[in-house]
């Protein structure tokens, strides 16, 4: 745990250069100036790392006399690929968040017809690929391209995704947990991580939003197994925990490749499609899951209470890292009682 708090203490304080690419035709290369505290690396920390992840970091820098960055990304230095659809629909256009796999520097092939057919406007910042950190540029860089986005086009807000692509779409995963006040859904090509350690449960109150209000699709090539295997295990660890706005589409012939634009017309579709709720399943579930979590700290207070600190500590931690927000602030205070590891 401290290992994983100092690693990432190191990627929120790292920045890096961007090299700036011309787009293709068809989109732009376009320049966004405002800042939110959104993309801050302490609201960051707060949605998008454990409770705990957050004590140990905090606690990381406080031994070094440092303090969080406010922010990771200058603006002033970034290129946002933008391709804005030429009809607008009635009521706002649509907007799809990318974060691609690699640099990019033009839309995925086949997919400027769909985004138009649906009036879905793309951003996808152009230096954000795995090679990126993901809390400390990639993440932010989402969060700065949707913000800049509304401000500048007429997109309603509700229909405001994020996807991705590969790594791209693990990261956009976790986005869609951490920020559904910003984000209605999430559209994963070809990468998914099960609820845990990467993909954290945010803090409570978005968490029941990101159950009532998001959806996630996924779209996988029928000859990925590796990933098609992730995203079985990264929806059935949703529907763990009352997530059940939940669509997958297998897509034919393809291997890890990006959406052919059939698979994307689906998939847009279906984030179009107002979210349905069954509010007596999702009541029910909900108070199964509120009884895990109080029978799992109540199992470390017992530990410690028996004089098993360290086994105490585990147990805690195991529960940090499935039920993340859910299970604080108890587990920040019992992780104050055990103090640090001896």
């Amino acid at each position: 745990m401290k290992a994983r708090a100092l690693f990432l203490l190191a990627v929120l304080l790292a920045s890096g250069a961007l090299a700036q690419e011309t787009a293709a035709p068809g989109v732009e290369s376009v320049s966004f100036a405002e800042t939110t505290p959104l993309a801050g690396n302490a609201e960051l920390s707060r949605r998008l790392l454990s409770p705990l992840t957050v004590v140990q970091m905090r606690a990381a820098l406080a031994r070094a006399g440092q303090s969080l960055r406010d922010q990771s990304v200058t603006m002033a230095n970034e290129k946002f690929l933008v391709h804005v659809p030429p009809q607008m629909p009635a009521g706002g256009y649509a907007a799809l968040i990318f974060v691609p796999a690699a640099k990019v520097t033009a839309l995925p092939k086949g997919w400027q017809s769909v985004l138009d057919s649906y009036g879905v406007i793309f951003v996808g910042a152009q230096d954000s690929g795995n090679n990126s950190y993901d809390l400390s540029r990639r993440m932010p860089l989402a969060v700065l391209a949707a913000v800049n986005a509304l401000h500048q086009y007429k997109i309603d807000p509700g229909r405001v995704f994020v996807g991705g692509m590969s790594g791209g779409s693990r990261v956009a995963m976790r986005l869609a947990l951490g920020y559904p006040d910003l984000f209605a859904g999430a559209l994963l090509n070809a990468g998914s991580d099960p609820l845990g350690k990467l993909a954290v449960v945010p803090p409570r109150d978005l968490f029941l939003r990101f159950q009532e209000h998001s959806r996630l699709v996924y779209l996988t090539g029928e000859m990925d197994k590796i990933n098609l295997d992730l995203d079985a295990h990264s929806a059935s660890s949703m529907r763990s925990l009352c997530m059940f706005n939940i669509e997958r589409r297998t897509m034919a012939r393809l291997g890890h490749e990006t959406a052919d634009p059939a698979s994307l017309a689906w998939g847009l579709e279906t984030l179009l499609a107002p979210v349905t709720v069954d509010t007596q399943k999702l009541a029910a579930c909900r108070a199964d899951i509120d009884k895990e979590v109080t029978a799992a700290l109540d199992a470390a207070e017992a530990l410690h209470k028996g004089g098993r600190r360290d086994e105490a500590r585990t147990k805690l931690y195991e529960s940090d890292a499935r039920f993340g927000g859910l299970a604080a602030p108890r587990s920040e205070a019992l992780n104050a009682v055990l103090g640090p590891p001896t």
